[in-house]
């Protein structure tokens, strides 16, 4: 393995790409980038500074003073640790919001590249390895069946006391697939230079041993 390297996981909603890029994180020591934190973030400076999405102009000065990394699973926004500050539904509603500016999209992509350019990184989302890390040491692209995943995310609902029907959530994730991969912007897509893993019928444990094979053994 590089000394500096960096780990990019696609693929569709419900892969558990998150829960497995989380897990690889901490068996190799390196940073795992959150990148919906980051949203969670920003919608969270914005509010406290009162920057609303439309007043580009004060919206780009803020972008422009902002800085976020990440340390031993902490968000750093400005030097202070916000992971306690970021997870609240207030925030959650200014991180949806503020994620469809396309200002912001491209000032986090700028902090994504450059924290993959300081140290060893694993990162996770729709278009990691076609856009954001476009030349990772490994890339990933982490699937299943629309049905598994459903199931997933159903038994994870009950879990929670959320009632909800299998055949609404098998729907939602299809759904999903399609507006993901037919989006104009960095739609969802397999990286040509990318290893499919397909995670039907595999368990977590199953899943994050295969991956640390694949980083292990490239």
């Amino acid at each position: 393995m590089n000394s500096k390297y960096r780990i990019a996981i696609d693929g569709p909603s419900g892969a558990g790409k998150s829960t497995i890029a989380k897990a690889v994180a901490g068996k190799l020591g390196i940073d795992y980038i959150d990148t919906g934190a980051m949203y969670r973030a920003i919608g969270y400076k914005a509010g406290r500074e009162n920057v609303e999405p439309e007043d580009k102009e004060r919206l780009s000065e803020m972008l422009a003073d902002t800085e976020i990394d990440f340390s031993d699973g902490n968000i750093i926004l400005d030097g202070e640790n916000v992971n306690s500050l970021i997870r609240t539904p207030e925030v959650s509603m200014l991180a949806s919001k503020y994620s469809a500016v396309r200002e912001v999209r491209e000032k986090l992509v700028e902090l994504q590249r450059n924290m993959g350019m300081r140290k060893s990184v694993i990162m996770d989302g729709r278009d990691i390895g076609t856009n954001v890390l476009k030349d990772a040491e490994y890339k990933i692209f982490l699937t299943a069946s629309a049905e598994e995943r459903a199931d997933r995310r159903f038994r994870e609902l009950q879990e929670k006391g959320r009632e909800q029907s299998y055949d609404s959530v098998l729907e939602d994730i299809k759904q999903r697939d399609h507006n993901d991969m037919t989006r104009k912007l960095n739609p969802l897509r397999k990286a040509e230079d990318a290893i499919e893993l397909d995670t039907t019928g595999m368990d977590i444990e199953q899943v994050i041993e295969a991956v640390m094979d694949i980083v292990y053994k490239k």
